[in-house]
């Protein structure tokens, strides 16, 4: 029976593990042992922004249209309110696209939320 010899898929294993370690400082980018970590650890912070920046993105928008919404005498829980009581389906993300680019477009939809809310 004859010798199997793994050099190649060692070889491989490690060049795949260099290559995403590819711009790291130091002996995280050439050093098998520690690249190893390196990209691991990187994977997982990776997976974990995927989810935090949909939280921030939310955060900001929020942000936006609250400004917005205050010069027009409003804060933002009542405006979401009155857009809720108006039947405006509009997301937030979208609110704060018309508040930032489109702010006569977004006046008429405080107004609309405005006129929903109980005197």
């Amino acid at each position: 029976m004859s010798r199997i010899k793994r050099g190649v898929t060692t070889r491989a294993k490690h060049k795949r593990i260099l290559d995403q370690a590819k711009g790291y400082r130091g002996r995280r980018k050439n050093t098998i042992r520690i690249a190893r970590q390196a990209v691991e650890k990187a994977g997982q912070y990776a997976y974990r922004d995927r989810k935090v920046k949909k939280r921030t993105f939310r955060a900001l928008w929020i942000q936006r249209i609250n400004a917005a919404v205050r010069n027009e005498g409003l804060t933002y829980s009542q405006f979401i309110h009155g857009v809720k009581l108006a039947g405006i389906e509009l997301d937030r993300k979208t609110m704060a696209d018309l508040a930032m680019n489109e702010g006569g477009v977004f006046s008429a939809v405080i107004a609309q939320a405005k006129a929903a809310l109980p005197a």
